[in-house]
């Protein structure tokens, strides 16, 4: 079986259970990354925990500022060595994203700068509230062609935009959040799908949650690799 590329979300500012998440979710059968998000990097130990990590790791902190605060902030992450993946928000603009982007590749060229679109907690009347006037799809492409243009590695979108988005974009870094193993509940998401139907979809990684880290970790992992066989 090939190697799937899937981020595990380790959401949660226990300590303990941030070991847990990451020791019983490794396995050879599949190329599971550890992304630690907000709760985590905001907690008291988190940031120095991440400090002297030894493994490679996702920051997914949606940086969405004006760009000088943008590159303050990328500036502030120079001590950790082994952030491969972080986030950006698109609503940042282009200004933005291209500084973010360049500053990145000086810091280390090993880190990927992914540009996130609509969250997967959104729908078409989520945005209609928040004032948008185009349908997630069409909003989504718009945001994709702006992280495109500044030389962003790729996305973070629902699966469902995905298919959409590699007919357009062969080579680009397509993440997708919002997975859920068959017959777990969607919880606060409203675009998912299983592991199996985003990479149908031909994305380059997933991220996955609670279908994950509650209950028997090792168990779930399990589940997850039956599914992709």
């Amino acid at each position: 079986m090939k190697k799937n590329k899937i981020f595990v979300a380790c959401d949660t500012s226990n300590l303990n259970q941030i070991k847990k998440i990451i020791k019983y979710t490794r396995t050879t059968k599949l190329d599971i990354i550890p992304k630690f998000g907000l709760q985590f990097f905001y907690s008291k130990n988190g940031r120095k925990f991440l400090e002297n990590f030894k493994l490679e790791f996702f920051l997914d902190v949606k940086i969405n500022d004006i760009s000088q605060t943008a590159l303050s902030a990328m500036d502030s992450l120079k001590d950790l060595k082994k952030l491969r993946y972080i986030t950006v928000h698109v609503n940042g603009g282009l200004d933005m994203l291209k500084a973010v982007t360049n500053r990145a590749k000086k810091i280390n060229k090993k880190i990927k700068v992914l540009g996130v679109t609509i969250l997967t907690s959104l729908n078409n009347k989520s945005l209609k509230e928040i004032g948008h006037t185009k349908s997630v799809e069409k909003l989504v492409l718009q945001q994709v062609n702006l992280i495109k243009k500044s030389g962003a590695a790729g996305c973070i979108c629902s699966a469902k935009e995905a298919k959409i988005i590699r007919k357009k974009f062969k080579n680009f870094f397509i993440v997708t959040p919002g997975i859920r193993l068959p017959g777990d509940k969607a919880n606060d998401q409203m675009r998912v799908l299983t592991p199996k139907e985003a990479f149908k979809n031909k994305v380059s990684a997933i991220v996955m949650g609670r279908s994950l880290i509650k209950k028997n970790i090792k168990n779930n992992v399990k589940r997850l690799i039956d599914h992709l066989n």
